[in-house]
């Protein structure tokens, strides 16, 4: 499958939105000045509900996004009413925001008591909170696609369509398998990968490209001199491939690596 107009109208739209709230949050955290239980309150009231409308927002991108897509294949859409009550804030962790957003308070703490010196423990605050919130816009999308998708009987399976520059190897795995609407579940913190509800006369089995697949874990084993198809003796996420570099092609690297020329390592064509 490819990219349409649509994929990429729907992909920068979600973009954007992600930039707006990761900006304004960051913003925010970085200017507390103490982070003390004081900086807890003020950062709950200014910056939860910059977080919660950046996952409505993603919802209803989402939602229109299905709704366009079933229109292309059925010649017409259910009507979405979508409850955003269920598709983001506390529905998507079970957990009350205020509890969740607490925890890079706690990871800068935590990391004081043990006498970690204070820029290297707001380091370790700041990338929770990054974690944290990335990974509440990514549920708000597969909770929506969940939801919408429960209307949209003609659509049986989702698939991931890799929208950036550079993805991690295992998010290029997910590109190669087809995945029941029901269990569709973000892929990691910062995951752009495109969801696509899609429908098939037959159920084509789980992976749907055999020679990707192959491909990409021929590449790991080629640099690492080992793979792993679980995914736990290799953490495939810090494995970043390029999709497309140039006149060389794709390219294999790691995580805050970028590919300058044809000495870097290529993904077997």
């Amino acid at each position: 499958m490819s990219l349409t107009r649509l994929d990429r109208q729907y992909g920068a739209a979600v973009q954007s939105v992600w930039r707006t709230t990761l900006g304004r949050t960051t913003r925010a955290w970085s200017g507390l000045g103490s982070w003390r239980d004081a900086d807890v309150r003020r950062f709950e009231r200014t910056t939860l509900p910059v977080l919660l409308g950046g996952q409505r927002q993603v919802a209803a991108l989402t939602a229109s996004y299905l709704e366009q897509l079933y229109r292309e294949v059925d010649g017409r859409a259910p009507r979405t009413d979508l409850d955003f009550d269920r598709v983001t804030g506390r529905a998507l962790r079970d957990v009350d925001p205020e509890t969740v957003y607490r925890r890079p308070f706690a990871e800068v703490w935590a990391a004081l008591d043990k006498d970690v010196a204070f820029d290297a423990a707001l380091a370790r605050g700041t990338h929770r909170l990054e974690t944290i919130a990335k990974t509440d816009l990514q549920l708000a999308r597969t909770h929506t696609v969940r939801e919408v998708g429960d209307d949209m009987p003609r659509f049986s399976y989702t698939v991931r369509e890799l929208q950036g520059e550079y993805d991690c190897a295992l998010c290029m795995i997910a590109s190669t398998q087809r995945y029941h609407k029901r269990d569709l579940a973000p892929i990691h913190p910062g995951c752009d990968c495109l969801v696509k509800l899609v429908t098939a006369d037959e159920d084509p089995g789980q992976v749907i490209d055999e020679e990707k697949l192959e491909r990409i874990h021929d590449a790991v084993e080629d640099a690492l001199g080992t793979f792993d198809r679980g995914g736990r003796a290799v953490d495939y996420r810090k494995i970043i491939i390029a999709n497309d570099h140039g006149e060389i092609g794709p390219v294999l690297g790691f995580k805050g690596q970028r590919f300058t020329g044809p000495d870097d390592i290529r993904l077997p064509t």
